[in-house]
């Protein structure tokens, strides 16, 4: 992705971007032959961490710390600290202050400060805590939920939680995490792959891919596709695509059946 593209995906400006490279808070990417540079999803996943800790009302040097401390420990202090600074501020404050109780209530996860919703569906995961897969996941949906606007964030969760709850899915789930970890140092022809991609398309709820396309051209799908090893990114790319041809098969088969009642 070149700066823009990464920008528009998060939410930030470019000039933002190019800030938090000069405090040393996002690592500059690799340049093209041409100059420009090139970020992958790792960039995406930072600068969303940086925008929701300072949402929060952390200072950059704050943020500079909690990024440094993966293991979040460092993130609750500060977030305790910055709870007591909150109490002494007025009544336009009160919602921060809420979401950070919540936060420091549930714990911290690994991926940073996330909504109390997302929070219990990692929680919901906790078995599946030693995928390498899984924290991937986690990260992931992190990503999505600190950029997307809150009427698709919400929309994302209620899909989550009712996939969740179906039974047997948080066992297909782990299945699926299993046989994707497998595939960490295997080619992209393996036979494994269509497996783990069936697995993982039973498990994935369709509605997380809207209009039944996949564009493998776009941008932000080839710097996600990037950040696995090949025989998991060939699992992934079809897993998307057999969601999208069921919900095509699906649609025609409603439209076939409306037209059936329709017919005289």
């Amino acid at each position: 992705m070149r700066i823009g593209e990464l920008a528009t995906a998060v939410g930030v400006t470019t000039r933002t971007v190019r800030h938090y490279h000069h405090l040393g808070l996002l690592p500059e990417p690799e340049r093209r032959p041409n100059g420009y540079r090139d970020y992958g999803l790792r960039h995406a996943v930072v600068l969303a961490r940086i925008r929701r800790l300072t949402e929060l009302g952390l200072g950059l040097a704050e943020v500079r710390d909690v990024l440094a401390d993966d293991a979040g420990r460092e993130l609750a202090e500060v977030l305790e600290e910055l709870d007591e600074d909150l109490a002494r501020q007025e009544e336009a404050i009160r919602e921060r202050r809420e979401r950070l109780r919540a936060l420091m209530r549930q714990g911290v996860p690994a991926e940073g400060p996330v909504s109390p919703e997302l929070a219990a569906l990692f929680r919901d995961m906790a078995h599946a805590s030693d995928s390498p897969m899984a924290a991937k996941d986690r990260e992931m949906l992190a990503l999505i939920e600190a950029t997307a606007p809150p009427e698709e964030r919400e929309w994302m969760l209620a899909v989550l939680r009712e996939a969740f709850e179906t039974p047997g899915a948080v066992e297909r789930a782990h299945q699926a995490y299993a046989l994707l970890d497998e595939l960490v140092d295997a080619d992209p022809g393996d036979p494994r792959v269509e497996e783990a991609a069936r697995a993982l398309a039973d498990c994935l709820p369709q509605a997380l891919l809207p209009g039944g396309a996949v564009d493998d051209d776009n941008s932000f799908l080839r710097a996600f596709f990037a950040d696995f090893p090949p025989a998991q990114a060939e699992a992934i790319r079809r897993t998307m695509h057999m969601v999208a041809k069921r919900q095509r098969t699906e649609r025609l088969v409603t439209e076939q059946q409306s037209t059936d009642r329709s017919a005289p």
